[in-house]
């Protein structure tokens, strides 16, 4: 790839996206599958690459959540691969008819899923995230302009090399996968301005990041939002799946969307819950930040402030109050939540299906951790992103978020 421009760049991912959109369904499986076997075949050019993005990235200070989801190793990389693999293995949602009906006149109709076209995306420090987005828009028949962010340049350049030499041994076009990193700054704005050469564009990194894609784009965006995620413990919660779901939420990875930063203890439970879930939140080395109640009840509490309850830490750390209902809870949750993923812990049917019904996030759960809101354990393969949005695309996204859909006429010669 030459030094041109990012308008070039996609510019000829719009040129490439008719060809991809006529692919067959085989034809993107076997692409994808390509593409899974290069990224095994090329794992230390891969690590070698991203070895040197961590180095720079422990020089620039860049916290250890960051630099976890910056590294890559050989298992991670197995993982990636395994992961394009299920991709390709997915139902093709392209072609798939969503309604039709004839009409009095004789018309057949049928609105059916086709590929947007051009997908643009723009995270931070993912590199996994340059392998995801390009199975996933290949699979559902689209292009990619990718922008990676400079953290993890040298690992983005190597992971596009990679798949578009895997797609020229399949015969397809490799301009279907581009990127604009070498551009900086302006590579990202360029995306942000590409009306009419990208047709969607998808952040995923900080809030800064994603409010900054939002407010500047022309072109459509499904946002992506930041994870401040709650669990709340009710009156009724069982001693150990308080415990295990909070523990598991929490630090099972601690610098992913879906991690758990604030806990909502019912007053009636505080006494019997706090304590031991507090312990065993220490034991895994994390820090808790307490209301007054929370200090009372646990040692080694730090005092919480107003801070803490809007705060995604990425850390070892997590926010616990103790509130006087489910009202509350709810309240605070309306109040603070990004409206990410949030769970309760109850054994109350009632309570469980209220807290279904008006806790307003993409992902709701009862007695379970909210690290399940990710699109390889719904069955997706990968994930373009947790959109918190309203519109088209709402919680973990697959193919079929990455479709559009038209609708098809055929007629014997009807005029109105």
């Amino acid at each position: 790839m030459t030094n041109d421009s990012p308008e070039t760049r996609m510019t000829l991912a719009k040129a490439a996206a008719r060809e991809v959109a006529r692919l067959t369904s085989a034809q993107k499986a076997d692409a994808l599958n390509a593409i899974a076997d290069a990224l095994v075949a090329n794992a230390a050019t891969i690590v070698a690459a991203n070895g040197d993005d961590v180095e720079r990235g422990r020089r620039n200070g860049i916290g250890d959540a960051l630099l976890d989801r910056l590294s890559l190793d050989d298992e991670r990389i197995v993982a990636l691969a395994e992961a394009t693999r299920e991709v390709a293995a997915l139902p093709d949602p392209v072609g798939e008819v969503i309604r039709g009906h004839r009409l009095a006149n004789g018309i057949n109709l049928e609105q059916v899923r086709v590929p947007f076209g051009v997908v643009g995306a723009i995270y931070e420090a993912r590199p996994n995230v340059t392998v995801d987005i390009g199975a996933l828009a290949l699979r559902s028949g689209n292009t990619v302009v990718l922008r990676g962010g400079s953290a993890a340049k040298s690992s983005n350049m190597a992971l596009v090399a990679i798949m578009r030499d895997a797609l020229a041994t399949q015969g397809i076009t490799p301009e279907a996968i581009q990127t604009v990193d070498e551009f900086g700054r302006d590579g990202a704005k360029a995306l942000m301005r590409g009306r009419g050469l990208i047709d969607v564009l998808v952040p995923r990194g900080s809030a800064n990041l994603i409010e900054t894609v939002v407010t500047e784009s022309t072109v459509p965006v499904i946002e992506t939002g930041a994870g401040n995620v709650h669990v709340v413990l009710d009156s009724t919660a069982p001693d150990d799946w308080a415990v295990d779901i909070t523990v598991n939420s929490k630090t099972q990875r601690i610098s992913v969307c879906n991690a758990a930063e604030s806990v909502l203890v019912l007053r009636d439970a505080a006494e019997r819950l706090v304590g031991p879930v507090v312990a065993a939140l220490q034991e895994r080395g994390v820090t808790v930040h307490g209301d007054d109640t929370v200090q009372t009840l646990a040692q080694g509490i730090v005092p919480a402030t107003e801070d803490d309850w809007s705060t995604e830490y990425q850390s070892l750390d997590i926010a616990m109050r103790v509130v006087d209902s489910l009202d509350e809870a709810l309240d605070h949750i309306d109040r603070y939540s990004t409206h990410h993923t949030e769970t309760i812990v109850t054994t109350d049917v009632r309570n469980a299906e209220r807290f279904l019904a008006e806790v307003d996030s993409a992902a709701v759960y009862v007695n379970t951790s909210t690290r399940f809101t990710d699109g390889g354990e719904y069955g997706f393969g990968a994930e373009v992103g947790i959109s918190t949005q309203k519109l088209h695309a709402r919680g973990p996204m697959g193919l079929p978020e990455l479709t559009s859909t038209k609708w098809l006429g055929r007629g014997s010669g009807q005029i109105r």
